[in-house]
């Protein structure tokens, strides 16, 4: 599955979205949608094996996640299909205020669950082929963008995951280290009492 989790969100709002997968990362999606700048903009944030793509236009973000093996091309030419669908429908023209989280959910997410699922199984090629050109003009910008991000060392992490896992290995370390350390003593000790009973031996021993 290279399209995995796909939202339309109205700032950091999540209006409507589809998750393809078991693992939950509404975590992340949230994370990245405070990230993203209120300014027009395209780009890709980089964590773990995972790549979120989002098109940021007139207060709307859409954002899918994807394996990093999608690459860029065939994800923004998704964006860009939601993109046109949402603002044709009827929900996105009707208002321009501020919406509550998941009201479009009913209306919405099917046609988000329709577009993956179409995406994921035999992409289309001619919307592919007439994005391309649109996605080289952004090109170098995201790819700098990106290097950017990496190169300051800010990768999105879920810290609360990744505290947990960390803490768990740690407590398992120091059990294990504790245990290592027990063991040697006492192999210690038993080295230096057969070294003892050896030297008394050997002395009793001589004439």
């Amino acid at each position: 599955m290279s399209l995995i989790h796909a939202l339309v969100a109205q700032g950091s709002t999540i209006l409507a979205e589809h998750q393809g997968g078991v693992r939950d990362f509404s975590q992340a999606t949230q994370t990245i949608l405070s990230k993203i700048p209120p300014n027009n903009s395209k780009l890709t944030y980089v964590w773990e094996q995972y790549l979120f793509h989002y098109i940021s236009e007139g207060g709307y973000v859409y954002l899918v996640m994807a394996d990093d093996s999608a690459g860029r091309r065939m994800p923004f030419t998704f964006l860009s299909e939601l993109q046109q669908k949402f603002v044709n429908s009827a929900q996105a023209s009707s208002s321009t205020a501020e919406q509550p989280a998941y009201s479009l959910q009913g209306t919405f997410g099917p046609v988000i669950a329709q577009l993956m699922n179409t995406y994921n199984t035999s992409p289309p090629t001619d919307e592919i082929t007439r994005a391309q050109s649109e996605l080289a003009q952004v090109k170098d910008i995201m790819v700098q963008n990106v290097e950017q991000i990496l190169s300051r060392g800010e990768r999105i992490e879920l810290l609360v995951d990744k505290t947990d896992n960390m803490a768990s290995q740690a407590t398992a370390f120091r059990r294990g280290a504790r245990t290592v350390r027990r063991s040697m003593w006492w192999k210690n000790i038993r080295i230096l009492m057969l070294s003892v009973f050896v030297g008394l031996a050997r002395i009793y021993s001589d004439p």
